[in-house]
């Protein structure tokens, strides 16, 4: 398949509140995804896949991904509607609060990508059903994205005209951040138990070296004890 520089128009850079810059793009393609084709890098496919997004009628979420066990790096990304998954039960934590809309409803719909030896990223699964209704939207040809809570709602053009413009990346930061305290956290209980392990190692060590040196004692007392009951066999060994 084409890659993606030759697909997306000229494109703007705007950062998200980490500082982090991305694309958005001018105009959108009429191609939608299919396994097999090509993205130069995996921003290139995030973007298209919320430019797909938003002409279809859905939200782009960015979801699981897989590192290299050889430097780390990012090697595998799925890409998913917003309302993939089910949200989990918590009890409410006042009577009096209004209870949350919905979000999630078990959508299957995704791409996944993964990046080859040549350094391009590829699609290796497209699900394109959706199991709830699709409302598209676009301002002034950018693309953007539904804040409507309410699938079933139905969204008239002088409201479309006052929705914000916002980045997937802003959409998801949350989802974000999650997942990078959590990585953090791993990484830091995986250091922590390879500590603990030395540590463990250095008292045992610490431990059989006081044994050593407590057996030594022993002798040496029980020597003393022998001459001070016994100074005449001293002297004939001498």
């Amino acid at each position: 398949g084409e890659n993606a520089s030759t697909e997306e128009p000229e494109a703007e850079p705007i950062q998200n509140s980490n500082g982090k810059e991305f694309v958005s793009v001018e105009g959108t393609s009429d191609e939608e995804p299919y396994v097999g084709k090509e993205f130069e890098s995996e921003e290139a496919a995030k973007v298209f896949y919320d430019a797909y997004a938003t002409r279809v009628g859905f939200i782009m979420r960015v979801d699981a991904f897989r590192r290299s066990m050889r430097d780390g790096k990012v090697v595998w990304r799925r890409l998913v509607c917003n309302k993939e998954g089910f949200r989990k039960l918590r009890p409410r934590r006042s009577e009096n609060r209004k209870p949350r809309a919905i979000t999630r409803e078990g959508c299957k719909a995704m791409i996944v990508v993964k990046k080859e030896k040549t350094g391009k990223w590829v699609v290796t699964r497209f699900v394109k059903e959706h199991n709830h209704q699709l409302v598209p939207i676009t301002v002034n040809g950018r693309r953007s994205m539904l804040l409507s809570q309410t699938p079933a709602e139905v969204v008239q053009p002088h409201a479309v005209c006052k929705l914000p413009l916002i980045k997937w990346a802003e959409w998801d930061e949350k989802d974000v951040k999650i997942r990078e305290l959590t990585a953090e956290l791993q990484r830091e209980r995986k250091r922590s138990a390879a500590i603990q392990e030395q540590l463990d190692m250095v008292l045992r060590e610490m431990e059989e070296h006081s044994n050593h040196l407590s057996r030594n004692i022993d002798d040496i007392v029980q020597s003393v004890r022998e001459i001070e009951s016994n100074p005449v066999a001293l002297f004939k060994r001498q």
